[in-house]
């Protein structure tokens, strides 16, 4: 159950330049919530990878007792996310990057990057296979029989739920390939 405080707590915005100044302090932690993918291809230094699906608020409490934790992901979302599953039954104070790594960047600050890029993005990688399905629908559908037009309704229709729900089933088969993999 979860307390009246936390259930209406929101999460404390911070500026890119206010979490590098308290990154200097050895009372913070930065929790990066992006998959293992996006913090291989770009991260902050220092930020500590803790994807927001295997997000355990006891187990990061107990990993980094008394320090303040503030979350980050790309853009915001996913860290205010987590700023609400870490809250749950506590009325602790939770923080988060506003704007995400894409703020950090904007405001002038380093990231890091590997020496040799990683695979494509996974967003990327869905628009490739879904553009690919389709037209692969339409030419068999053309040459072969009208019934291969169901192929290129399925994935828009599959598209359309993904925009809708936020849940892309074809993001999450492609993040098991072998070439997603770190």
């Amino acid at each position: 159950m979860t307390s009246p405080v936390a259930a209406t707590q929101k999460p404390v915005d911070l500026q890119a330049a206010e979490v590098q100044a308290q990154l200097h302090q050895d009372d913070t932690v930065l929790i990066d919530v992006r998959e293992p993918m996006e913090h291989q291809a770009e991260r902050i230094e220092g930020a500590v990878p803790m994807p927001l699906g295997s997000l355990d608020a006891d187990a990061l409490r107990q990993r980094y007792p008394g320090k303040r934790i503030i979350f980050h992901c790309a853009g915001g979302v996913r860290s205010a996310k987590a700023c609400g599953k870490f809250a749950q039954g506590n009325d602790e104070s939770t923080y988060h990057l506003a704007g995400g790594i894409a703020a950090w960047k904007q405001a002038g600050l380093p990231t890091l990057k590997p020496a040799k890029p990683g695979p494509i993005p996974i967003m990327r990688q869905v628009q490739i296979a879904a553009g690919s399905l389709v037209v692969v629908g339409l030419l068999l559908g053309w040459f072969v029989t009208p019934w291969f037009l169901l192929l290129s309704a399925f994935v828009g229709c599959g598209l359309i739920f993904a925009g809708a729900t936020g849940w892309c089933g074809m993001a999450n088969l492609l993040t098991v390939m072998p070439w997603n993999k770190i």
